[in-house]
């Protein structure tokens, strides 16, 4: 290509084209084993909606570029976490999503957890938390571009370091849903919803008790005698 003038021009800006595709179609096979599944989850719903990076996930690991392994691994589970893991065509890469898929967590100790994903495959990018919440996740993802991106262009590719018990321990801060409705009180959709949520039963225990709006009138019982007049 280099002796024919011109040419490598129009090879180079093939070559960003390429690059472009491929950090923007970044198909996640989802490992989800514990809680940390559920916040994937969301972060796949319509709320947050990973399918605008051109991330989708799929049931097969043949199809994807990305495991996303959000929970404990198990003893048992590791070898076929290993074997899914070979049946993904190349290049794949791996993101440990959550404390316990980065180092076993609260699991550590235990016989039949292993002490983190990467000891049975490489991981690309840690995503601390317990759990991360769908934002957490989306910059992890970002963060997983710009690798595929220096891969593509032939640079070296650094390698992300274990997070530290501190950083792998975070509690997203997400205020309670109660809070957040208060200080959007204007919304009579979410005031509804809350109202609901506090007056549900949970086992058979009594709701809790609701003080009634001012603007809600009083209905008083009626006897018996009154009914039947």
């Amino acid at each position: 290509m280099e002796s024919m003038p011109g040419l490598d021009i129009a090879t180079t800006t093939v070559d960003r084209f390429l690059t472009w595709g491929s950090a923007n179609s970044l198909w996640i096979f989802p490992m989800a084993t514990s809680c940390c599944g559920i916040e994937f989850m969301a972060t796949a719903a319509s709320r947050v909606d990973i399918d605008r990076m051109g991330s989708i996930p799929r049931g097969t690991p043949r199809h994807c570029d990305v495991m996303v392994v959000a929970g404990t691994i198990t003893v048992k589970m590791a070898p076929r976490v290993k074997r899914l893991w070979d049946q993904m065509p190349e290049p794949k890469w791996c993101v440990a999503m959550g404390s316990c898929a980065i180092s076993g967590d609260f699991y550590r100790d235990i016989y039949s957890v292993i002490p983190g994903i990467d000891v049975a495959i490489p991981v690309d990018v840690y995503i601390p938390g317990c759990p991360p919440n769908p934002e957490t996740l989306m910059v992890g993802m970002m963060r997983l571009q710009e690798k595929v991106e220096l891969r593509r262009a032939g640079k070296p590719v650094p390698k992300d370091d274990r997070p530290t018990t501190a950083e792998r321990t975070i509690i997203p801060k997400i205020g309670r849903f109660e809070d957040r409705m208060k200080a959007n009180q204007s919304d009579p959709i979410s005031q509804l919803q809350l109202e609901s949520a506090i007056k549900l039963k949970v086992r058979g225990l009594s709701p809790i008790p609701v003080a009634p709006s001012e603007a809600e009138p009083k209905v008083e019982a009626k006897t018996e005698s009154e009914v039947k007049s």
